[in-house]
């Protein structure tokens, strides 16, 4: 049975390029395999494919598929294809992010996966509450999804659950933790610098120094 999605992978393993795919490899720390297709690339086999999927229902399995193939730019597809569709999912949808963010987790993807959750939040704030208990979990990419949901906001940021997100992870050693500190505030100075001040002396013996760093660039401007 033909699918919406037929014959994607195939052409994009017919593009594979081996030089290319040591490097990528390399950059990304050795975490993943790549058919070393950079994003000019793989843009001219995934336009046709987005395409095509907005006109139809968001499809879970398509995504999940993407998710089981062993090389990456498969994973860069399906947050593609997220994005493309963000508006339409519902509140249960998730747990179906959570999947994508704990699974063959690094920040390429966690980092674009954080605003869906932001997308959801806003249209649901029941799920407020999630994205708290996201932020004293056993795994960092979804606390680093909790702290940076907010970052497209602005003057909308609810800064009492900003606060409490972020002190739920002062003091962690953990680098991603702290650079996802660091660029939430430093996102939410640029709407009100005078609370980012504020915060970064209320917490002062909190906040790591990269946290400090980052979230300073533009109020030293």
């Amino acid at each position: 049975m033909n699918v919406w999605y037929d014959g994607f992978f195939e052409r994009l393993e017919t593009l594979r390029d081996t030089e290319q795919s040591v490097k990528m490899a390399a950059y990304m720390q050795n975490k993943f395999d790549f058919l070393g297709l950079p994003k000019p690339v793989r843009n001219t086999v995934l336009k046709p494919l987005l395409k095509a999927g907005r006109k139809l229902p968001f499809d879970w399995d398509f995504v999940l598929l993407c998710w089981e193939k062993p090389y990456r730019e498969a994973q860069y597809a399906a947050v593609s294809y997220v994005l493309a569709h963000e508006n339409e999912f519902l509140e249960s949808d998730i747990d179906r992010i959570k999947f994508l963010v704990t699974e063959k987790s690094w920040w390429d993807t966690v980092d674009m996966l954080d605003g869906v959750c932001g997308t959801l939040v806003e249209k649901h704030p029941s799920l407020k509450l999630t994205m708290l208990e996201w932020s004293y979990a056993d795994n960092t990419w979804l606390r680093r999804a909790s702290i940076d949901h907010q970052q497209k906001y602005k003057e909308k940021t609810d800064t009492e659950l900003l606060e409490k997100i972020i002190v739920n992870n002062l003091g962690s050693t953990e680098f991603f933790i702290n650079k996802a500190i660091g660029w939430s505030l430093r996102e939410y100075s640029k709407t009100n610098s005078a609370w980012v001040r504020d915060f970064l002396e209320k917490h002062k013996n909190g906040l790591s120094s990269i946290s400090r760093r980052e979230a300073s660039k533009y109020l030293m401007k």
